[in-house]
């Protein structure tokens, strides 16, 4: 029986310093992940949607409730923005980037920042063909021309189009939402 207490002990005292070191090393390398998701992951679409600015959206990102906003500025002022927001395709969520034309009031574009669609078929999402259909399209219908809109889907992949217009949806009626916000961070700063 004791040798038993003595191995309960033993193991509890293993597992407590494993998880310790665990919940150590990730609050130490937080920062550096996420670096590293933005240079990588989300750099690349957010500057190919904000490609008309002075400033550097990374560095003057914001978080606006749970949501980060990064801003695009031209001699100064505030042109645009873009939020990141996530639907269902056919084999996982869709990570979109939208940028959004705070004048306008209209999309600047879209880039693909996360996937898991088949190769060859899903994977269209990303192609140029599909994605600037976005471009300067207004906030208003987003669907997708099976469904009566105006973005033409692409053939063999419907679930990974349409999730993707589901994700340009959700960021639209995220930026209605923090529109006010967003102008009122950046008209002041």
């Amino acid at each position: 029986m004791r040798e038993i207490l003595h191995m309960l002990v033993v193991l509890s005292l293993i597992c407590a310093t494993s998880g310790a070191v665990l919940v150590n090393l990730k609050k130490a390398t937080k920062p550096q992940i996420e670096q590293q998701v933005l240079t990588y992951v989300q750099g690349p679409a957010l500057l190919s949607v904000l490609d008309d600015r002075d400033n550097d959206p990374i560095a003057d990102r914001k978080n606006v409730g749970d949501v980060t906003v990064f801003p695009a500025k031209k001699d100064g002022k505030l042109v645009g923005v873009a939020l990141e927001a996530f639907a269902p395709g056919y084999s996982g969520d869709i990570g979109v980037m939208v940028g959004f034309s705070v004048e306008q009031d209209e999309l600047l574009g879209i880039g693909i920042t996360t996937q898991t669609e088949t190769p060859g078929l899903g994977t269209r999402i990303m192609k140029p063909s599909f994605t600037k259909q976005f471009q300067g399209h207004g906030l208003e219908s987003m669907e997708l021309a099976s469904k009566d809109g105006d973005i033409d889907g692409i053939s063999g992949a419907t679930y990974s189009a349409a999730g993707t217009v589901d994700a340009v949806r959700k960021a639209i009626e995220v930026y209605e939402g923090i529109k006010p916000e967003i102008l009122k961070i950046w008209q002041t700063s």
